[in-house]
């Protein structure tokens, strides 16, 4: 099979491109990263030795990071959605996937990573400082947000490729709260799409995993 990708069904950023390679129905091996599949581990590794995924093998060439990697299958796995439009409205599906990747997801991460280490190794102060971080993001979407159903527009985008995940976990570690409602309703319009829903199921039996406790929802 020409694609291969390496990520695990938990992890926020194999969801991202888990969203844009079903939604298109792209065929791919999904090569999983759990104990019981150390061969999957050395593979990733020979390619990537920073060992982070996802990672995307296409005839056996490597592309890592998420954007890049669903920017590749755009351009040369192309389904029916066009992930980044041209013109104005893809400058901003950028910013905004910029924007869910480093404004909400690595702000919650924050919180994971912290969770994470040893006690003598934690930071409550950089917890603190990223979870205003975090808030702060929530304000401004609730404020910039448009009136369509997705990030930009009538259109699902790479920029609700990113969203998912990053609001579906940011929630679970300071909830947006009923006093964002645009914001709200737009997650639990995410959560809603079907290719989300999946990736959220197929990621459920890994809950325990979730160093903060996962809140007994979604």
């Amino acid at each position: 099979m020409s694609l291969q990708l390496f990520g695990h069904p938990f992890s926020s950023y194999t969801q991202k491109v888990l969203i844009a390679l079903w939604a298109d129905e792209t065929p791919f091996e999904y090569r999983i990263l759990e104990a019981d599949h150390p061969e999957n581990f050395e593979e990733l590794k020979r390619h990537w030795p920073f060992g982070q995924f996802p990672l995307l093998l296409d005839d056996g060439r490597p592309f890592v990071e998420s954007t890049p990697i669903i920017e590749h299958l755009q351009a040369e796995h192309g389904g029916v959605h066009r992930w980044i439009p041209e013109g104005d409205i893809g400058r901003r599906v950028r910013f905004l996937d910029r924007f869910f990747d480093l404004r909400v997801m690595q702000q919650m991460q924050a919180s994971v990573a912290n969770a994470l280490r040893p006690e003598e190794h934690r930071d409550p102060y950089g917890v603190t400082k990223s979870l205003e971080q975090l808030n702060l993001a929530y304000d401004w979407l609730e404020a910039n947000l448009g009136d369509g159903p997705w990030a930009v527009g009538e259109e699902f985008t790479l920029a609700d490729c990113a969203a998912a995940p990053s609001l579906f976990y940011a929630d679970w570690v300071d909830e947006i709260g009923q006093d964002r409602p645009r914001l709200s309703a737009y997650r639990a319009r995410l959560l809603a799409h079907p290719v989300v829903a999946r990736a959220v199921d197929e990621g459920r039996p890994y809950r325990a995993y979730f160093p903060l406790g996962a809140p007994d929802r979604d």
